[in-house]
């Protein structure tokens, strides 16, 4: 058995006020590079991860490991599983870099497990099981269908404070809306080195010490995210998405995220300005920068090597408008 996912840009969350008795909501987009690929077999002994050593972009962490192995545990548990897999992993990207691997990781294990057994579960459902989808619904989409998505967050009746999706045990909120993204617009994903990764404990501070946000910058980014990002996408409006979304970077917790980020983010974004990239902006928190186009950005990715310097990356993709597959 073998799943294939990708990566998604998270945008921003919308409430994390709460006035109105409902906190998160989300705005992201599904991206087809980088990838996800795991292979997944049953096994006499115990459950192990495995890499294949010719892609290039294996990451052989022990914190990788433990996630797939405790994933594995939670699915095997609820669904009274005994067999034992080995998960092969063929490609991947870092944790912790504004991607959404977490999410996507998760979800793949427990989709391979359930498959494997003829289960016929949902990606609710198992969002639900590997606890995952607790603040933003950006990523259980992804992995369910693609697009741009936008989510509805969570009642306050449910979700009592403001926590990141890695300490929350919600379900995942609604999807409000999923579009195609326009396949013309180009992505070009600019990962700098750097040592200021957002996870764990900081992530829980960060959350607890920055909120709630004001209530003018919620019902901003709400009103931008209604009328204008997602018209633009139906009508595939590259100058009123690129509004919308430079505006969304610039307040509400968004705006927290990039200033506790490295100055190496701004920078390359202000690069990315420099080089008539319309619409930029930081996925999640960081590092990861993109910027989106509708002209073509091949030139642009050695440049952005160039100027970010040793051990970063550049990576050009485009919208994925199609979920996780497995065969």
């Amino acid at each position: 058995m073998e799943i294939e996912t990708a990566a998604r840009l998270h945008l921003s969350l919308i409430d994390l006020n709460g006035s109105n008795n409902r906190i998160d909501g989300g705005i992201g987009i599904s991206i087809n590079d980088p990838k996800l690929n795991i292979e997944c077999v049953e096994n006499d002994s115990k459950d192990e991860v495995t890499f294949n050593d010719s892609s290039d972009t294996i990451i052989t962490n022990d914190a990788l490991v433990e996630k797939i192995l405790e994933t594995s545990k939670l699915v095997k548990n609820y669904y009274n599983i005994d067999s034992n897999f080995t998960f092969n992993i063929q490609k991947i990207y870092p944790l912790h870099h504004g991607l959404g691997l977490g999410t996507q990781l998760a979800l793949s294990i427990a989709k391979l497990i359930t498959s494997c057994h003829s289960i016929d579960a949902t990606t609710y459902s198992l969002a639900e099981v590997v606890h995952r989808g607790g603040t933003s619904g950006i990523g259980v989409e992804t992995f369910n269908s693609g697009g741009l998505i936008v989510d509805g967050g969570h009642k306050m009746d449910l979700k009592k404070r403001f926590a990141p999706s890695s300490t929350s045990r919600v379900s995942p909120p609604p999807v409000l809306a999923r579009y195609d993204f326009p396949e013309k617009w180009n992505i070009i994903l600019a990962i700098p080195s750097v040592s200021n990764k957002v996870s764990g404990k900081m992530e829980v501070s960060i959350f607890d010490s920055y909120t709630p946000i004001a209530q003018k910058d919620v019902e901003k980014i709400a009103y931008l995210t209604l009328m204008k990002l997602m018209p633009s996408v139906l009508e595939e409006d590259l100058n009123d998405f690129s509004s919308a979304v430079n505006q969304i970077q610039d307040i509400g917790f968004k705006r927290v995220e990039r200033d506790l980020q490295s100055s190496s983010i701004q920078e390359v974004l202000d690069y990315m300005d420099e080089n008539d990239i319309p619409c930029r902006g930081m996925s999640s928190f960081g590092p990861t920068c993109f910027g989106i186009t509708d002209r073509n950005v091949s030139k642009l990715e050695k440049d952005l090597l160039d100027y970010m310097g040793c051990n970063s990356k550049v990576i050009l993709t485009n919208g994925k408008n199609n979920g996780a597959t497995i065969k």
